[in-house]
């Protein structure tokens, strides 16, 4: 069910559509796609980055794995683009379930690929992700057509504000490009003191569940302190016949657009 405070806020969730058995499938997709691109990743057939804030990135064939920092032994935060390299994650783009909401979302006819990601905030490991938007690392690489880019966030298992939960901030969207942390080295995260995020609510829901945002909007995630994983299956749609994030390069002098 969308509640209409919800939709004003700027974001949907769609409790439990997909059933235990679909969440479970999609589990054993996602772990599968992470032991296929670690495998290679620590037998050293990877390109390594390190960002300006110290974390590690490795690609692996095109998918890129970005590592928790100072984690022992070395886990995973997440991998980016996931759906081709499974059948069942590939399928997602054309189910109605996600695809219906999100075309009334992004108010577009048709729809495409954006980008796809799989975070893994395991337990007891998975570490906190400051305020931000995803507006601005798009903008980098899509330009203004950034506006246009929505995210449907699958929940692999239950999401509680103990494991890691997503903490948006209602109607922020509206106010468009955030003020950044100039301070902050990526040059990516919000300037939490000047954007304000008075009122941010946290979005908990059963596995199954489906949480869909638009770029714009300011949100953060808690570390996960629980004994419980927090798994979770990102589509980035866009409308349709634009280019996939994979095919774009990132240009870092465009942030100089943006407040």
């Amino acid at each position: 069910m969308v509640l209409d405070d919800e939709r004003a806020g700027g974001w949907i969730l769609l409790p439990r559509l997909f059933t235990p058995a679909e969440t479970a499938a999609l589990s054993r997709a996602a772990e599968s796609a992470l032991a296929l691109v670690t495998g290679h990743a620590l037998a050293g057939r990877s390109e390594v980055t390190v960002w300006p804030d110290g974390h590690r990135l490795e690609t692996v064939q095109g998918t890129t794995v970005h590592w928790e920092p100072d984690a022992r032994p070395p886990a995973v935060r997440s991998l980016s683009p996931v759906t081709h390299l499974d059948p069942a994650l590939d399928a997602l783009w054309a189910d109605e379930r996600l695809t219906g909401p999100m075309r009334r979302l992004l108010g577009a006819d048709r729809l495409g690929p954006f980008t796809s990601k799989l975070n893994f905030k395991r337990a007891g490991v998975g570490s906190a992700f400051p305020w931000h938007q995803d507006y601005p690392y798009w903008y980098c690489c899509a330009g203004p057509g950034a506006r246009d880019i929505a995210t449907a966030m699958i929940h692999l298992d239950d999401v509680t504000a103990e494991n890691g939960a997503l903490t948006l901030v209602p109607g922020s969207h509206l106010a468009g490009p955030a003020p950044r942390d100039r301070a902050e080295p990526t040059g990516l995260l919000v300037d939490a003191t000047r954007a304000g995020v008075d009122g941010a609510v946290t979005i908990e829901a059963p596995a199954g569940s489906v949480l869909m945002f638009p770029g714009l909007i300011v949100h953060r995630s808690g570390p996960n302190t629980s004994t419980r994983d927090r798994r979770s299956l990102l589509l980035c749609f866009q409308p349709a016949g634009r280019p996939a994030l994979a095919e774009l390069p990132y240009r870092p002098e465009l942030l100089a657009d943006l407040p």
